[in-house]
């Protein structure tokens, strides 16, 4: 009997929003934004707005790309669709470098909290969350989400509560004061990391309940709460702690809370932050799962990378993959520049998704799009067009030892392109 490959459609647009909000309030906001009040100073406010309305130009391209290809292959999906399978592929290798990379490094992360905590090594956290979160995403998409979806309360009540402790605070400090404005856009660019998640919302399309309407409803909501709350916690932080000690701290809004509400509150921020890394993993590697998987049942990856388990309906070799990868990487050192080699890919990855809804507003101008970008001179839109300029900016933003970094991972990933779709050839005629 043939096994079946189609993934179960249980998630609501609640279920999966709050997945998409809990990924972007991940471990970017605690881990970074030390590092980037260092760069902005007081105007690291700021900087968050700018990273925010980036990512929302590219969600707006998520949005109409997903409603009317509403696959888990994503942004593979995407691209093949505009400009063919070799570089549809290569996007999505780009796709499977960000997830491991990023799930190794925020893992790392998590098992410093986790040996502060509990007084075993950082390495035994990590590949023990992997191995927890690997059986939980193999279980079920709904348990996942749940799981997700409490942590992000979590998540939510840290952040509510730096903001509240910057309440007393606030109107205290020159929030326009910053080292210069080059450091605002470099801050930006690190911080960008923050709101990535909000794609993952895509990737889950094929367990998503009316994928068409649900999935573009959820990008908007997630993208608008998580900007206006990451200008709130900014403001907070800067106006309780002066951005040079900031700048130095490993562990940001720990500090402001300790500062702020004692070392009670420190304590707590910390298991905050623990739970938040946790959470970031999983719904990245959910995410992850799904492209890898989508890609494989398409034939652009092995097969045996596309199996369903049969009793719980969930991509369980996928899974396995990506965990057993990203605990490989775990040594990798660094979060910081992790996470900027990992935004380096995932400036690449939404400059191609914009241009392709810039392709395909020519090429398929009569394909059914059940949400379509506002906002378009001609046939050409507008957001699309901004959303990759700003990714390109960005991109010039990071340093040239990330970058070359990052082309050695390009190049690896050409190889892998030209050795899976390179043709076959010929058998010689029998005559």
């Amino acid at each position: 009997m043939e096994e079946k490959s189609e993934l179960k459609r249980e998630l609501s647009l609640v279920e999966i929003t709050l997945a998409g909000i809990g990924n972007i309030l991940g471990a970017g906001i605690y881990v970074l934004l030390g590092k980037a009040a260092g760069l902005a100073g007081n105007l690291v406010w700021l900087s968050f707005l700018f990273a925010g309305m980036t990512a929302a130009l590219s969600a707006f391209s998520y949005m109409e790309l997903s409603s009317m290809y509403p696959r888990a292959g994503a942004e593979y999906e995407f691209v093949k669709k505009a400009f063919g399978e070799r570089i549809g592929l290569f996007v999505g290798l780009l796709v499977v470098y960000f997830v491991i990379i990023t799930s190794s490094a925020v893992a790392l992360g998590f098992g410093r909290y986790f040996s502060n905590l509990f007084g075993v090594g950082s390495l035994v956290g990590a590949i023990g969350l992997f191995l927890f979160l690997s059986l939980v995403m193999v279980y079920g998409i709904k348990e996942s989400a749940h799981l997700a979806v409490f942590i992000s309360l979590i998540e939510l009540s840290g952040l509510l509560l730096i903001i509240y402790a910057g309440l007393p605070h606030f109107g205290t400090v020159d929030y326009f004061e910053a080292p210069d404005l080059a450091g605002l856009f470099k801050a930006s660019a690190l911080i960008f990391f923050a709101f990535l998640g909000f794609e993952d919302i895509v990737r889950l399309s094929q367990e998503t309940k009316d994928a068409e309407k649900t999935t573009p409803k959820a990008l908007l909501i997630a993208i608008s709460f998580t900007v206006f709350l990451y200008v709130c916690v900014a403001v907070a932080a800067v106006s309780v702690l002066d951005f040079r000690v900031l700048e130095h701290s490993e562990v940001p809004l720990a500090d402001v809370a300790a500062v702020a509400l004692g070392n009670n509150a420190f304590v707590l921020l910390s298991w905050i932050a623990l739970f938040s890394t946790m959470n970031t993993v999983l719904v990245v590697m959910l995410g992850g799962s799904r492209i890898v998987y989508g890609m494989a049942d398409t034939g652009s990856f092995p097969k045996t990378l596309a199996r369903v388990h049969p009793r719980f309906r969930t991509p369980w070799t996928a899974i396995l993959g990506i965990a057993c990868v990203s605990s490989l990487f775990v040594l990798l050192g660094d979060i910081t520049t992790i996470v900027n080699i990992a935004n380096f890919m995932i400036f690449i990855v939404f400059f191609m998704v914009n241009i392709s809804l810039i392709k395909l507003r020519y090429t398929e101008p009569e394909k059914r799009r059940p949400f379509r970008v506002p906002f378009s001179i001609g046939r050409l839109p507008l957001f699309p067009f901004l959303g990759a300029l700003s990714a390109v900016f960005l991109c010039s933003q990071i340093s040239l030892e990330i970058m070359a970094y990052g082309f050695f991972l390009i190049a690896l990933g050409f190889i892998i392109v030209l050795l899976r779709t390179r043709k076959k050839p010929a058998e010689p005629l029998n005559i």
